[in-house]
């Protein structure tokens, strides 16, 4: 098992984000076929790019009850033991997985942005785990902004088009455009050999260049909820939206719904 440092821990409570190398390294297979499994049959695909633009970007999310690779990886690796220590959480709870691969020659950004206000969820303790499954130059890898998850929210808007169609316009604070300056941020990214982790906070601002290859860019991430997390249903659609949740689950407690079962306590 990869020992979990104090360091680390630090790391992540102060930046929003730490690697931790060869986290996976043993599931790096497994992985592969799981994110070929469900190139092949896409359940909840989205498209994101713009009309025109080169390559392509796949991109689906929950799946990991229905592609036995993610489900083994999930419930049978140490991750939910490092989740819990890099959160200062006693319990971890699943929350979803996420698939996002690049071809080579997709030249469009994934934009600056944060993901907790995406969700339906409010509460400090969580974490999003960036898995690539194959070697990510530091020119195409995600990038961090040091410190940003201690807030604010920033207000969350369309990669199509940068449209406002969750938080009301004007109601959280605008994202500072990062890539006008980038010497006024501290801005961390690693080059990423098949089995390293990158864990991050859903509110640390992030984003990525595009990808030039060789060869492609297969990422599966995960996303864990710790004791603090409440539901936060919204007025809007959420990504992912969880159909159904606010009958059954109403807003404020935690998440105690089959949905997101408890994987390490």
């Amino acid at each position: 098992m990869v020992k979990v440092t104090d360091e680390m821990i630090e790391a992540y409570q102060r930046d929003g984000v730490v690697l931790v190398k060869g986290l996976w390294a043993d599931w790096v297979d497994m992985l592969r076929a799981g994110v070929a499994r469900n190139m092949a049959a896409p359940t909840n695909q989205m498209a994101t790019l713009k009309p025109g633009e080169p390559g392509y970007f796949f991109d689906d999310y929950c799946n990991w009850t229905k592609i036995p690779e993610f489900g083994a990886v999930i419930r049978q690796s140490e991750v939910a033991e490092v989740a819990a220590k890099l959160m200062g959480s006693e319990g971890v709870q699943m929350f979803h997985d996420h698939v996002l691969v690049k071809e080579p020659g997709t030249r469009q950004r994934t934009p600056w942005h944060q993901d907790q206000p995406y969700y339906n969820i409010d509460g400090r303790q969580n974490i999003s785990m960036w898995i690539p499954v194959d070697p990510v130059p530091r020119p195409a890898t995600l990038e961090f902004v040091a410190g940003s998850h201690l807030g604010p929210w920033l207000m969350p808007r369309t990669f199509m088009d940068n449209q406002a169609q969750w938080f009301p316009e004007g109601s959280l604070q605008d994202l500072p455009d990062i890539e006008a300056d980038r010497s006024a941020h501290r801005i961390l990214g690693w080059d990423i050999t098949p089995g390293d982790v990158v864990c991050f906070h859903m509110l640390t601002l992030h984003g990525a260049g595009g990808f030039e290859g060789p060869g492609r860019r297969r990422v599966f991430s995960v996303r864990f909820l710790g004791d603090d997390t409440r539901h936060a249903p919204r007025r809007w659609t959420t990504s992912p939206d969880f159909p159904g949740l606010a009958v059954t689950l109403p807003a404020g407690p935690p998440m105690d719904h089959r949905s997101f079962p408890l994987l390490a306590e």
